[in-house]
């Protein structure tokens, strides 16, 4: 397999720089598992934590080097100090307590007091994997959870080579003002997600985090899944059940960062601010007032590396969302950077321990499971992020393209439709990286929180409130909902490996994300989404969700991003983008008011038929095409655009209006 930088020659100069690296990491990698698997060398969640034995008594260990006395407090002693529930130090730092079974039953709460020198204070187990919240205090504790073990129905989903993914959040998926469930999930929002053809979920917030408003990204307890949804059963039947429906699960992981809180979180455990954490000023984030991971600790890559065996041993994850990857390489987080060149990739500004951690993390994500994989969130674009470990890369198999969405929000807000530009417009969707894989999106959960808009949104503004009717007459919702369609449509047809988009914005759901919190009255109404407004036949959000499940439908039949697009026409002065994907083309006309007969590209010989057309009636269009339409390609050059090709066809393509041609 080539090296990076024999594949990129713009990375010749940092060969020693990504040889070093690479060295670097097969060496920490040595270190951790020796000759063996990474996967049979983090096992720290086996260790620590509480755990019931086969003859029904229990077993709680803890890592706290700087404590002096530990005791376990709960139900089960009356949240008292006593010796018969103190820990025993076992040396380097490890401490350890045995139960007989009568002492600790399912469902009971507990925590830990810890003592150290010169202070002492309650903390939640580094381990728990069950928390909850008292409905009333309000305050966290750890419970005992010991039920009869889940008996799963379905393997996993296989291999993802081209994802297309639908980012979803449990809790806001209801359309009640409420917290929905896992329950509620698998029963009302898998069967949707599976009649749209998406073929993988990520699902956001499924660690525990005290401030429900975070989005899940202040993450307190790493092990523990989010009780506020439900319990580990009901989320390993959600598993299961999509898994049933060959849909495969990734979640959204956060290692780049933990909650600053010491009650709930890791922070000051056992007195120490620098136990899995940078110390002083290093170890807190500036702008997200957390506390940052030292990757070059062995404490703290075990307790990370176990982290992501659990998730997928445990609840049977096919794969990962690495949160806030830029912020973990570089020692400034990416925050106010512009990275224009490669040598920000390699100079002293890279936590070089954070690359390592990644690269560890990614191969573990395989051998746990071949046909697991993992996305970078990642802004800066460092090289060789979603490049294979053999190719001397860090091995994610996908990175965010988050420039797009960016991109998107600038040309719907600075510029007038007549100023879109059609090569800007191929440029910033399609120019990635050819030897690494991506997934696109023109919005994520991203563009629809609280002081932003979604897409159409931006499109529609305050007309979506009394306009949305199949009744109404109004341009400026013919035009959103017209570029509704072309916007996903090109974002997608231009997409390198995969695509994203998050739940109900395949409808166009109004409005923006806010979830309660003190500034709104701890309100639920815009933390939902309105299922509804899709079914209701009188409004036109349904036409929009009909519209991107043909899309979607489209995509997977044809296999169509498994080869990468070519540029045929980018016609400035007509706003017409035409591009050919496998074996159909795709093309676009964003005139706002010209419509153009026999418009000729230059296209392979061969007939053609119309497979998707955003005018259809069906979906809010004005059915200007005729439903299935053939067409041949002439035996005749074409003056437009790229003459690749010795054959031409013509087109009807009425303003803003996107058609799907399928040679047959």
């Amino acid at each position: 397999m080539k090296k990076i930088y024999e594949q990129d020659p713009w990375l010749m100069p940092y060969k020693d720089a990504i040889d070093a690296r690479h060295e670097h990491i097969w060496q920490t990698l040595k270190h951790i598992a020796g000759d063996g698997l990474l996967k049979d060398a983090v096992n720290n969640h086996l260790y620590y934590g509480l755990h019931q034995c086969k003859d029904g008594s229990w077993v709680f260990r803890e890592f706290a080097p700087n404590a002096s006395k530990i005791f376990l407090i709960g139900d089960c002693n009356n949240w008292k100090r006593t010796d018969a529930y103190a820990l025993k130090p076992l040396g380097n730092g490890n401490w350890e307590l045995l139960l007989p079974e009568m002492f600790l039953r399912h469902g009971q709460l507990y925590k830990l007091y810890i003592e150290w020198p010169g202070g002492g204070g309650e903390r939640l187990p580094s381990y728990a994997t069950r928390v909850v919240q008292d409905e009333v205090t309000k305050v966290f504790s750890a419970q005992v959870w010991a039920p009869k073990p889940y008996k799963w129905k379905h393997g996993h989903a296989g291999k993802r080579p081209n994802p297309l993914i639908y980012e979803c959040h449990i809790g806001m998926a209801s359309e009640k003002e409420k917290v929905g469930t896992f329950e509620e999930f698998r029963k009302d929002v898998l069967p949707k997600v599976k009649d749209l053809g998406y073929d993988t979920i990520q699902i956001m917030a499924l660690q525990e985090h005290p401030y429900y408003g975070s989005f899940g990204y202040q993450v307190s307890n790493f092990f523990a899944l989010s009780s506020r949804f439900g319990t580990p059963e009901e989320f390993k039947a959600l598993v299961d059940d999509a898994h049933g429906k060959g849909i495969a699960v990734i979640m959204d992981i956060v290692h780049s960062h933990s909650v600053e809180n010491t009650l709930e979180g890791l922070s000051e455990f056992d007195g120490t601010d620098h136990l899995y954490f940078h110390q002083g000023p290093a170890g807190r984030h500036p702008a997200w007032g957390s506390r940052c991971f030292d990757y070059g600790k062995d404490e703290t890559r075990y307790f990370l590396l176990s982290n992501v065996k659990f998730w997928m041993e445990e609840y049977h994850i096919d794969g990962f969302r690495f949160d806030g990857v830029t912020s973990m390489l570089y020692w400034d987080h990416g925050l106010g950077k512009d990275f224009v060149n490669y040598g920000l990739y390699f100079d002293g500004g890279v936590d070089e321990d954070a690359v390592i951690y990644l690269a560890l993390a990614t191969r573990l994500v395989k051998e746990m499971n071949p046909a697991g994989f993992s996305i970078a969130e990642d802004m800066s674009g460092m090289a060789g992020l979603a490049a294979p470990f053999e190719a001397f890369g860090v091995g994610f198999d996908f990175r965010m393209s988050m420039g797009i969405a960016d991109h998107w929000i600038k040309w719907i807000k600075e510029r007038s439709d007549e100023q879109w530009s059609m090569g800007e417009i191929w440029w910033e969707l399609s120019g990635k990286r050819v030897d690494e894989k991506t997934i696109s999106y023109a919005e994520c959960h991203d563009q629809a929180l609280v002081g932003d808009k979604t897409i159409i949104f931006r499109l529609m503004d305050k007309e979506m409130y009394f306009a949305m009717r199949r009744d109404s007459q109004n341009g400026i919702v013919d035009r959103g909902v017209a570029l509704h369609k072309l916007i996903r449509l090109v974002t997608a047809g231009t997409a390198g490996d995969g695509y994203l988009t998050f739940m109900g914005n395949e409808f166009g759901h109004p409005e923006w994300i806010d979830f309660p919190r003190e500034g709104n009255g701890w309100s639920f109404k815009y933390a939902r989404r309105q299922w509804s407004l899709a079914d209701n036949e009188d409004l036109r959000y349904g036409d929009l969700r009909r519209f991107d499940k043909e899309m979607i439908h489209l995509f997977k039949k044809e296999g169509l991003l498994k080869v990468h697009p070519e540029l045929l026409v980018a016609d400035e002065e007509k706003k017409i983008l035409i591009f050919k994907r496998k074996n159909c083309i795709f093309a676009l006309n964003f005139s706002p008011a010209g419509s153009f007969a026999d418009y000729g590209v230059s296209a392979p010989a061969g007939d053609y038929v119309v497979v998707l057309d955003s005018d259809e009636p069906r979906f809010d269009g004005f059915g200007r095409l005729k439903e299935g339409e053939r067409h041949v390609a002439l035996n005749e050059r074409c003056p437009n655009g790229n003459q690749g090709y010795d054959h031409t066809l013509k087109l009807y393509l009425p303003a803003r209006t996107a058609i799907v041609l399928k040679q047959v």
